[in-house]
């Protein structure tokens, strides 16, 4: 007797960066090679097919990787090494190593070492707990992931065992994550299918239909299971997610039974159970899972203030280079002149202050938590906090439209006849027609003739017309891979439901908010989908009768044949219909030839709406029985087997009768329009939004306007299909020479996978925003995003939060401190922290004029605030600064010049705390508090350093006056020069504050 054991068999666990692409995408054909050579280093040699016995893992005919997951980045070993080196990777901080490493040589000491090392160690201590605090979390995420408890089918006697999971049968509950990649065996739903969530692995939301392998679903019990003699034979390991190729071979039966295996029998790790409970075979474990194989770590974001930094540090060090160069040569370089050249870069090297660092970090740090408290963008998550300042300098806005802009909720809103079209206001004619076919009297022999007539008092044309109403109506209500439930009271009662088919507690689901749309506007209309298992379907019509279907064969949607079917018998006829929808670029070749088709898909397209065609062809028991023997050869076949399928199908797609076109509108999120008019207030006078979609061109242009992202007024610019370079530079400056155009690029130009590429636009992306809510397309795009929200609302947030600090910022870091010997690491890290740190608080406009006057932010665009020209402003300020303390000590303390430390420190920490208070535009009690601070550290300090500093001599009156007037000299003239410029030529933001 089998048993039921509890084992603890190791999960998977997703990164928060899942670079999943869709197979059309290049970066999945690259992405394939790659993970091929990575299981190959490995030790896992070529990937290849395999045979995986069910329940007996001793018969594997290769090497299977343990099911583990880790998602570390470093291990015990390469932590330390590898922090360390992404930080000296970048030049600001190899500089700060260098100097503090030369002060182990004798020659070169200017003083004790923990002055130099002290700073140094302090940045990288921040570092380095941060990167052990992410990677602590990380393991213990992977700790638990890999120790869930899972059900497990086993013989009596047989221990339990996690140590190979490959072809080991699982019990997965509902609401329970998959933790492997698996085939699908058995279902407890009756109808014989389970539906997946699948969010965490591809994006999107929308429930995904699976279906059990027919021969083990047929068996009595689960532990029958244990009785068969059977395997499946499965494709190598692959990146694809969308499509499977397998056979399915129960030896111990006469004949053998032979399944084909594809999508719709796989579980992948990773998503979840929906309905019911399954059990599964494991196939694919650890580095061979389907989603590790699709991820690979996430390239690190530099923000370009980072980079910006970066290289003026270098600018700087060349000007150090320069000055110690010059130095030496008034020596005529004399003696150990390259030892002097070294020891004048040390001197000089508090140009490039170390507390500049800390200031940034800290800094970026506030922002983020300033930007996950504020309250009008509430529920933000913050999962960077490494480059908060990107958005104040966003160029490009690039916006999935599905669960983005819209709310992924699908409102039916046309039916077209080619004749005729239904528009909501309208729906009542629809709903009338199927009323009067399914209402009218059936006669009888014992009826009079007037009573014969009945119905036939009606019209021939309407007659003819409710004829192809139904027809529509009908062929949209069978094909569908939507499954009605039933749920009472907030608990499933499928059994007792099902009965009654009760309208309260049906609920629909499917892997597509489309098709669910369809089905709900079918029942509006008099024909609703009832039932539905694995081999029938049930609709009821206005009449309460029931119309029994048996599905004969279902060819479901895929991104390359942009249409799905079914093949159905009506129980009641015996009649075979093939039925067909799909898009119009697809469907324009397989139904008869009309002089409709095109246009009005282009009318409804433009009217925005998403136009499905509904076709139908009867089929002959002989026709039908033929394609099934075909059909059925090429679905076992397990070499180009994609082929020889759509090959059987398409023999039937010739020729089919057009029933009607549908149209589909998705709506809008709530707070998109006002959100994209400030957008595109912002990206004025050039187009720099940009949405992307997979939908036809006309329905993405009528989307853009409904959403305010272009006017209604605004031409639009058509790319046409280009082939190479040339061709796309001449289209460009077509463009260009239009003034206030819109431009609209299809995907025939572009490689830009099928729309749903989320997470990989979002991780290629400079700063990734994912938008949160029930109706987003999955939460792999939340994951792999810097920041997520609730809304459209974030795109603006970073001016109010950002300017300020951008424009402040650099004000420390081309601050020229006077040259002097051991205080100098204090000073650059305790005297400077404070005041400068203070500017995160400034603001030169309230958050509510940034909102309504969005041209402010293109100052930010132009980078002004750290341009080379500020840059070399603020190098002239230090300099005048600089040498104003230096020559008015010298002329005011000629006699006095021994205390030259005292002179110059003071005057320096009062002209900072000066220059502070010049650059802010809006005060706040904190940077008061840290003015005061400073001034209060280094009064504090006076009694440590005595030795370079006369406590005695700075009380003294002289002391005072003669320091102040050093000060008011080096900083008077820049207070006149801000004034006399904001007089002249203000700011526009100070236009609006005054």
């Amino acid at each position: 007797m089998p048993l039921i054991h509890w084992v603890l068999l190791p999960g998977q666990h997703r990164r928060a960066s899942p670079p999943l692409v869709s197979p059309q995408c290049p970066l999945l054909r690259k992405r394939s090679s790659v993970c091929c050579e990575w299981l190959r280093c490995c030790g896992g040699g070529e990937p290849r097919p395999r045979t995986v016995w069910l329940g007996h893992p001793e018969k594997r005919d290769q090497r299977y990787p343990r099911n583990v997951i880790n998602n570390q980045k470093y291990n015990f070993f390469t932590f330390l090494p590898g922090v360390l080196f992404n930080q000296f990777k970048y030049f600001f901080n190899l500089y700060f190593l260098l100097l503090a490493c030369s002060q182990f040589v004798p020659e070169m000491r200017l003083g004790a070492l923990y002055t130099y090392w002290v700073p140094l160690g302090f940045v990288l201590a921040v570092t380095v707990i941060r990167e052990a605090v992410e990677e602590i979390r990380c393991y213990v995420r992977d700790r638990e992931v890999n120790c869930q408890v899972y059900s497990r089918l086993t013989a009596r006697g047989q221990p339990p065992s996690s140590a190979w999971a490959t072809s080991f049968f699982l019990f997965i509950t509902q609401n329970q994550r998959v933790p492997a990649d698996m085939i699908f065996l058995r279902t407890s739903e009756k109808n014989g299918s389970c539906f997946l969530r699948t969010d965490q692995l591809d994006g999107e939301t929308d429930w995904k239909l699976r279906l059990p392998v027919a021969c083990t679903q047929r068996l009595p019990t689960a532990a029958d299971l244990l009785q068969i003699r059977s395997y499946v034979y499965a494709e190598e390991p692959n990146i694809d997610i969308h499509n499977f190729v397998g056979t399915f071979t129960r030896e111990d039966s006469d004949p053998s039974i032979s399944e084909s295996l594809s999508i719709e029998n796989t579980l992948w790790a990773g998503t979840v159970i929906a309905s019911g409970t399954v059990v599964g075979v494991v196939l694919y474990t650890g580095r061979e899972l389907r989603s590790v194989m699709n991820t690979s770590n996430p390239r690190s974001k530099i923000g370009l203030f980072d980079l910006e930094v970066n290289c003026l540090t270098k600018i700087l060090f060349g000007a150090l280079v320069v000055v110690s160069l010059v130095m030496v040569a008034l020596q005529h370089f004399a003696g150990r002149w390259y030892l002097q050249i070294i020891r004048f870069l040390l001197l000089f090297s508090n140009i490039i202050p170390i507390s500049l660092r800390v200031n940034l970090d800290m800094g970026k740090i506030v922002y983020s938590w300033v930007i996950r408290r504020d309250s009008k963008i509430p529920g933000t998550v913050v999962r960077s906090s490494t480059i908060p300042e990107q958005l104040g300098r966003i160029s490009y806005l690039l916006t999935d439209k599905t669960g983005t802009l819209t709310q992924n909720e699908m409102v039916f809103k046309r039916l077209h006849l080619g004749t005729v079209a239904y528009g909501l206001d309208s729906m009542d004619e629809v709903q009338s027609h199927i009323f009067s076919i399914y209402t009218q009297v059936i006669p009888s022999q014992s009826q009079d003739p007037p009573a014969q007539k009945g119905p036939t008092l009606t019209t021939k044309v309407r007659r003819t017309m409710s004829s192809r109403v139904h027809e529509a109506v009908k062929a949209i209500a069978l094909c569908h891979n939507v499954t009605p439930v039933y749920e009472s009271n907030g608990v499933t009662d499928q059994a007792e439901a099902e009965k009654q088919y009760e309208d309260s507690c049906r609920v629909y689901q499917a892997s597509s908010p489309d098709e669910v749309a369809l089905v709900q506007w079918t029942e509006s209309v008099g024909l609703t989908l009832v039932g539905r298992d694995q081999s029938s379907m049930q609709l009821r019509t206005p009449g309460d009768q029931i119309l029994n279907f048996t599905i004969l064969q279902i060819f479901p949607f895929t991104y390359e044949s942009k249409r799905m079917g079914v093949i159905v018998r009506d129980e009641s006829t015996g009649e075979i219909t093939f039925y067909m929808k799909g898009a119009d670029v697809v469907m324009a070749g397989i139904v008869q030839y009309n002089d409709w088709l095109e246009e009005e898909c282009g009318n409804m397209a433009r009217e925005g709406l998403r136009v499905l065609v509904v076709a139908k062809k009867s089929l002959a028991e002989e026709q039908y029985q033929d394609f099934e023997a075909r059909y059925v050869q090429a679905k076992l076949s397990v070499h180009d087997r994609s082929l020889k399928v759509a090959t059987v199908i398409e023999s039937l797609e010739m020729e089919m009768e057009l029933l009607c076109l549908t149209g589909v509108e998705d709506q809008l999120q709530a707070d998109v329009r006002p959100t994209l008019e400030t957008l595109r207030n912002h990206s004025r006078p050039r187009s720099r939004v940009w949405m992307l979609t997979g939908d036809k061109l006309e329905t993405a242009t009528c989307t853009a306007k409904n959403a305010h992202l272009v006017t209604r007024n605004q031409d639009i610019h058509v790319f046409r299909l280009v082939t190479n370079r040339s061709e796309a530079h001449l289209e460009l400056n077509a463009f260009r020479r239009k003034h206030d155009c819109a431009l609209v690029i299809s995907g025939d130009s572009l490689e830009v996978g099928d729309g749903g590429n989320d997470v990989s636009m979002i991780q290629e992306s400079d700063c990734g925003v994912g938008v949160e809510g029930k109706v987003s397309e999955g939460a792999g795009g939340l994951l792999a995003a810097q920041r997520s929200v609730r809304g459209c609302q974030v795109v603006v947030l970073g001016w109010e939060a950002h300017r300020g600090w951008l424009e402040k910022q650099i004000a420390h870091f081309s601050f020229l401190p006077v040259v002097i010997s051991t205080p100098r690491p204090r000073y650059s890290t305790i005297y400077t922290m404070f005041p400068v740190f203070s500017l995160v608080l400034d603001k030169d406009v309230k958050s509510e004029v940034a909102m309504l006057y969005p041209e402010l932010y293109k100052d930010l665009l132009k980078g002004r605030p750290l341009s080379y020209k500020t840059f070399l402003i603020w190098v002239l300020i230090s300099i005048y600064q600089g040498s104003t303390i230096m020559y008015g000590a010298l002329l005011l303390f000629e006699s006095e010049f021994v205390h030259i430390v005292a002179i110059s420190f003071t005057s320096l920490i009062l002209t900072e705390l000066l220059m502070v208070a010049l650059t802010i535009q809006t005060w706040h009690w904190l940077m008061t508090v840290a003015e005061l601070l400073s001034l209060a550290c280094y009064i504090a300090s006076l009694v440590f350093l005595h030795e370079f500093i006369d406590v005695y001599f700075i009380a003294t009156l002289s002391f005072l006056w003669k320091v102040s007037v050093i000060t008011l000299v080096s900083c008077l003239p820049l207070y006149v020069l801000k004034y006399l410029r904001r007089r002249f030529s203000p700011p526009s933001y100070s236009k609006l504050t005054s």
